[in-house]
């Protein structure tokens, strides 16, 4: 499942829907991430929404599968993760990828309702308030763990692992939120 995991994961679904859409890779344009926010930024609602919930299925169908498989909870961390590494490492598009923030929210999915409504709130308050969507999933991924920790204990420590994985991802976006360089979600993109 991990292999298979990794696998789905490597489906850029923000470059294939930039082609079908006649839009700029969004590996080489915008803020240079295959992602929905970027795709938002050079295309619109439309193709962002295509790009976020097949996102959220990488995440999703891996996960719920092995957590309907019966594999206990550090394995299904693992099999998380690999889908988020997929993501981040495609490897069918060269090893560049996104940040996996709605992979690693269609990992988080299967845990319940009650996880997924508190991290979409978190990150909608976060950008509400700031304008920043990599703050808003820094914040999200960081509260994760304790949520779960309230919801379903027994997942804390892999939540706790795909967490650290997409703070370590926002490295650079960190570095600009610090510096006031990083760019507002409806800060549109000018092309060349």
């Amino acid at each position: 499942m991990v292999c298979i995991a990794y696998l789905i994961g490597s489906v850029s679904s923000a470059v294939l829907i930039c082609r079908l859409y006649g839009l700029p890779d969004p590996r080489t344009a915008g803020s240079k991430n295959p992602g929905a926010t970027n795709v938002f930024r050079l295309g619109g609602r439309v193709p962002a929404l295509f790009v976020l919930l097949t996102d959220i299925l990488k995440g999703t169908v891996p996960v719920y599968t092995s957590y309907w498989l019966g594999i206990e909870p550090i394995a299904l961390g693992l099999v998380g993760i690999a889908a988020c590494l997929g993501h981040i490492f495609p490897l069918y598009f060269g090893f560049k990828g996104g940040k996996a923030v709605a992979t690693a929210f269609g990992v988080l999915l299967p845990l319940g309702l009650e996880l997924a409504g508190l991290l979409v709130l978190t990150w909608l308050l976060i950008v509400f308030i700031f304008g920043y969507a990599s703050l808003a999933a820094i914040v999200a991924v960081s509260l994760a763990p304790l949520f779960t920790w309230f919801i379903k204990p027994v997942y804390t420590l892999p939540v706790i692992m795909l967490s650290l994985l997409i703070i370590i991802r926002h490295k650079d976006n960190i570095w600009r939120l610090i510096r006031k360089e990083e760019s507002k979600v409806w800060d549109k993109v000018k092309l060349k």
